[in-house]
């Protein structure tokens, strides 16, 4: 079906009167997150089908979102569909947002082999930049803050090596594991805006850019794709420490991982920084689509699930649609 370019008089509040028609019960939270589960396609039935990549092209819904909100995805996608039956199909994508950006809407690029729509019908980053970058491309015209997050410092239960803050990630004796800063937004835009203010970027990072590689020898890894590989190097014995979102520490902790949180005080935590942003990109192929979907984002249903995660809700006004600067 060949769908219109967006149409300028779409609203949120028009879009959200589908969705108020239906009101049930709050689905449970999803399994564990493999590789396969970056890619998946929900259906109106409650099917999924995990890396199906080729549904980016023919799905009701396609969107690219920052990755570290894969573990919301069952719970929301879930119950936007309960509300919009007649969207059978939703495809997700949850990596980091550069490399979405850069190697999927700005170019071609391949999931596994496979081609990838370089057009989804919605794009989200923890970084406004990204949005302000596609709309000076003429892709994007508006978008939407709606959740926020914050930096956390994630060790082995029971804290071995009694980390009590992140000055400790510079100590001699601890290993740390940070995102690599090639492709992960929480680590090349808030991670080391960190360090640098606790004035140890020097000592923990050494200026290093890369990925699955060490920053500091014996010191420092940089992870390859996901800060997630995080609680997977603290149970193999490989790492005391890495920093991650501290939504991903309490995802893991659900799934019984034997690993704990370490709060970060602000401003180190970046909380007031960090903020996600979604809008609809004008080739996507389902506008309207796109849009219900934006109206159902600011819905306090849809609030209450990120919350239930341990992301911080948006405000009304963040909520609102507005142009792009």
């Amino acid at each position: 079906m060949k769908y219109n370019p967006r149409p300028r008089h779409i609203t949120l509040a028009a879009a959200a009167l589908s969705i108020a028609a239906v009101w049930t019960t709050p689905l449970l939270a999803g399994a564990d997150v493999a590789k396969g589960h970056d890619h998946r396609t929900f259906y109106a039935n409650g099917k999924i089908d995990y890396g199906r990549i080729h549904d980016s092209y023919t799905a009701d819904l396609v969107m690219y979102l920052a990755g570290n909100q894969f573990m919301v995805m069952k719970d929301l996608i879930g119950r936007f569909q309960q509300h919009n039956p007649d969207i059978t199909s939703i495809f997700v994508e949850t990596i980091p947002p550069g490399q979405i950006l850069k190697g999927q809407i700005l170019k071609q690029g391949t999931i596994a082999g496979q081609p990838i729509a370089r057009n989804p019908d919605l794009f989200a980053s923890v970084n406004v930049d990204h949005i302000r970058k596609l709309h000076a491309k003429h892709l994007m015209d508006d978008y939407m803050i709606y959740t926020h997050n914050k930096l956390a410092l994630e060790v082995l239960e029971g804290n071995p090596k009694h980390i009590v803050g992140p000055r400790d990630l510079a100590r001699k004796d601890v290993r740390v594991t940070l995102p690599n800063p090639v492709t992960e937004g929480i680590f090349k835009f808030y991670g080391s805006r960190m360090l640098r203010m606790l004035g140890i970027y020097e000592e923990v990072a050494d200026h290093k850019k890369c990925r699955s590689c060490w920053a500091i020898p014996g010191k420092t890894w940089f992870t390859s794709r996901h800060h997630r590989e995080t609680p997977l190097r603290l149970l193999g014995g490989k790492t005391d420490v890495g920093v991650v979102w501290a939504t991903e520490i309490m995802y893991q902790r659900q799934i019984g991982r034997k690993v704990a949180g370490i709060d970060i005080p602000p401003p180190y935590n970046m909380a007031n920084k960090v903020a996600y942003a979604i809008g609809a990109l004008r080739s996507g192929r389902n506008p309207y689509n796109a849009m219900r979907f934006l109206a159902f984002l600011a819905t306090p249903e849809a609030q209450a699930i990120y919350a239930r995660h341990g992301f911080i809700r948006a405000t009304t006004d963040e909520l609102r649609l507005k142009p792009i600067q």
